[in-house]
């Protein structure tokens, strides 16, 4: 499921609003006009929209009470219609927030990431660009999905629950592989290696998962 739906039809906006939160880790779609979000919607759903009102064809309050009627998703309308009535109608419709534009781009992601570590908290974790979804056993970078094995994402979850803590390799294989496994300890070094290549912009100079010599490894 796609983190945020985007409703917009100015171009630039909706490009600048996907670029700002797929910085942030999530993951975005863009539609450009009422239709088609109903048939995105439909399709595949989405964890937030960010919507506007004035939109080509349906508008954004018709959006707003067909996407309320059909589930609890929280809806932020963005707009720039300012008028107390215009507020008033996009809340009555099922809206959660209501902001005007020109908006501040920090404050919108400050809401979004509210709503996220409100209602989604439990099953996600985010470290910069890399977001990790426990309940669908899904990582992404920079809005990207990382095709990962089995052993690789839990290797990574345990890591990032453990996040600035050194975990000695001992440890960290038998967290994983378990202490009757028949694997070698030296696996555990090659899916630190493994993962590094898909998570690491230089896997060579890690961020993210760091070698802590004679000890073991930290997440950051």
């Amino acid at each position: 499921m796609t983190d945020i739906l985007i409703v917009e039809d100015n171009k630039e906006i909706s490009a600048l609003l996907c670029d700002f939160v797929t910085a942030e880790g999530y993951s975005a779609e863009i539609a450009a006009s009422g239709e088609a979000a109903m048939a995105f919607w439909e399709r595949e759903r989405a964890r937030l929209v960010v919507l506007d009102i004035m939109l080509p064809g349906m508008d954004g309050f018709v959006v707003c009470r067909k996407i309320r009627e059909d589930g609890n998703v929280p809806i932020i309308i963005v707009s720039a219609k300012s008028e107390k009535d215009d507020k008033l109608r996009g809340l009555l419709a099922g809206a959660d927030d209501y902001m005007e534009k020109p908006f501040d781009i920090d404050i919108l992601l400050a809401k979004i990431n509210g709503i996220f570590k409100r209602r989604y908290a439990e099953n996600i974790l985010c470290a910069g660009d890399i977001r990790l979804d426990k309940a669908k056993c899904e990582v992404s970078k920079n809005g990207r999905p990382v095709c990962l094995t089995g052993k690789e994402f839990a290797l990574l979850l345990y890591l990032m629950e453990n996040s600035g803590r050194t975990l000695k390799k001992e440890r960290l294989f038998n967290q994983i592989w378990g202490f009757d496994s028949f694997s070698e300890p030296q696996t555990l070094t090659v899916h630190i290696k493994w993962l590094r290549e898909k998570i690491e912009d230089n896997p060579r100079e890690p961020k993210h998962i760091l070698t802590v010599w004679g000890t073991g490894y930290r997440f950051e």
